[in-house]
């Protein structure tokens, strides 16, 4: 009660307190003077305590006094503003009136900026960047991409190198979204961004490694990762462009270790292997420090050239330094397709068992195993048509195997069961064959070897 008759007693005073035009956004001091500077003041001490403890509805009438009169005041002002804000706009179900909180939210940011956009820590391209995130979260899909374009480009072309991580990749969030709304009007702005933003992160990783910051450095390459991604799946990162953009590029930095294995990561994700800029960065990074990334391009390279002994030597090479999982399992599919083409089945159903130890939930070493087995029905079986078409079964349990692991091969894999059970032994085959029991398992012979059950 104490408590809130000394409240009570402030409140009076700051409210009869004279209005002389001496208020800190009027006079461009922090609060004011005379008397408005102690009505300043008493707000602040008022409106802070009950934010500290998550009260924002008795904390909002004194914040808002110090707010709209000394703005300069103190960064407590924002920084409990935001928290305010966003607990009104929680509790606001009139969708005029949440769009109007919502707009009063991206003000305090806005003057924040300007009474602390100088801040050395948390300055404007900070506050921008929370800002931008803040209005992601609360518009969703019906955010502005224009409008949040134009506020994280400013701050990009404003602080460069120096721009906050955030703000970096939310300004690649903002791109994207334009991207999408029109391909043909944005995607040379996207690329640019994105070779706008790599750079940026590039300067910060190396910056923070040179201070020995690996924790940051971590978090600035994860946001890098992201970006990476982003524009790996795009759609703007055709190979025909990225082959114009680092043709040059590589060539310019081919003792650049670090670059090269950016690059070479970069073309892998979006699909560019056969690009000539893909072989020539892993070559060059190959000489200088072997990786899995750069073992595979040279792979890739001599598997162009038809050279299979070589791709399969710098294939297998990268499968040991991967340390990724599924990396390593495309890899071993990879020395299974070279085997396949070269029609060394046994070695290649190898390769693919491999590929699924190390991922079993991928289907496309089932899809070629099955494969192999209907393509060698007829070797395996030369004189018995009856126990040739089991072989057939064997070949649909595979198919079977890679619908049920992994829904991207499922359409492909339905198409191949429905068209190889068309190849199964008839009921009256199955009779007339004394090697032939319906419901009962069957060993297929040959470099096959395995079980099945006749049906």
């Amino acid at each position: 009660m104490k408590v809130k008759r000394f409240l009570l007693g402030a409140i009076l005073m700051a409210t009869v307190s004279t209005v002389s035009a001496q208020k800190g956004v009027d006079n461009g001091t922090p609060y004011g003077a005379g008397e408005d500077s102690i009505r300043c003041l008493t707000n602040i001490s008022l409106f802070i305590p009950y934010a500290k403890v998550n009260n924002f509805k008795d904390a909002y009438p004194f914040w808002k006094i110090a707010y709209d009169e000394c703005p300069g005041a103190t960064k407590d002002l924002y920084l409990y503003g935001v928290r305010i804000v966003n607990w009104q706009i929680s509790q606001e179900t009139d969708a005029a009136k949440r769009e109007s909180l919502i707009n009063d939210l991206m003000t305090v940011y806005d003057k924040r900026v300007k009474y602390f956009g100088d801040d050395k820590k948390y300055g404007k391209d900070w506050i921008v960047a929370r800002k931008a995130q803040d209005y992601i979260g609360l518009k969703g899909e019906d955010a502005d991409a224009t409008l949040l374009y134009g506020w994280l480009s400013e701050i990009v072309n404003e602080f460069g190198d120096r721009t906050e991580a955030l703000g970096v990749s939310l300004y690649m969030f903002a791109s994207y979204k334009l991207l999408q709304q029109d391909m043909d009007k944005y995607k040379a702005q996207y690329v640019q961004d994105f070779l706008k933003s790599s750079a940026i992160f590039d300067t910060q990783i190396a910056e923070a490694k040179a201070n020995n910051n690996e924790k940051e450095a971590a978090n600035i390459e994860e946001y890098k990762t992201g970006i990476e991604k982003g524009f790996a799946s795009s759609g703007a990162a055709d190979c025909e462009t990225l082959e114009s953009i680092y043709k040059t590029k590589i060539e310019d930095n081919k003792d650049n270790i670090a670059f090269l294995k950016e690059t070479i990561t970069l073309l892998r994700r979006v699909g560019c292997q056969e690009n000539e800029s893909y072989f020539a960065a892993s070559e060059y990074a190959h000489k200088i420090e072997p990786t899995s990334e750069s073992a595979l391009g040279m792979g890739k390279q001599a598997l162009k050239k038809n050279d299979y002994a070589m791709a399969e030597k710098y294939l297998l090479e990268a499968a040991s330094m991967a340390t990724e999982d599924d990396v390593k399992g495309d890899i071993y599919f990879s020395i299974a397709v070279i085997s396949y083409e070269q029609n060394s089945y046994s070695k290649s159903r190898d390769y693919c068992r491999k590929a699924l130890e190390v991922n079993p939930n991928s289907g496309k070493p089932y899809l070629l195993i099955g494969n192999m087995y209907a393509k060698t029905a007829g070797s395996v079986y030369p004189n018995d048509p009856e126990l040739r078409k089991c072989v057939y079964y064997a070949a649909v349990d595979k198919f079977e195997s890679a619908r049920r692991v992994d829904p991207s091969c499922a359409e492909e894999a339905t198409k191949l069961i429905n068209t190889y059970r068309g190849y199964f032994p008839t009921t009256e085959e199955i009779f007339m064959n004394p090697n032939i029991t319906k419901g009962e398992a069957i060993l297929i012979g040959g470099w096959i070897g395995e079980r099945t059950i006749v049906r």
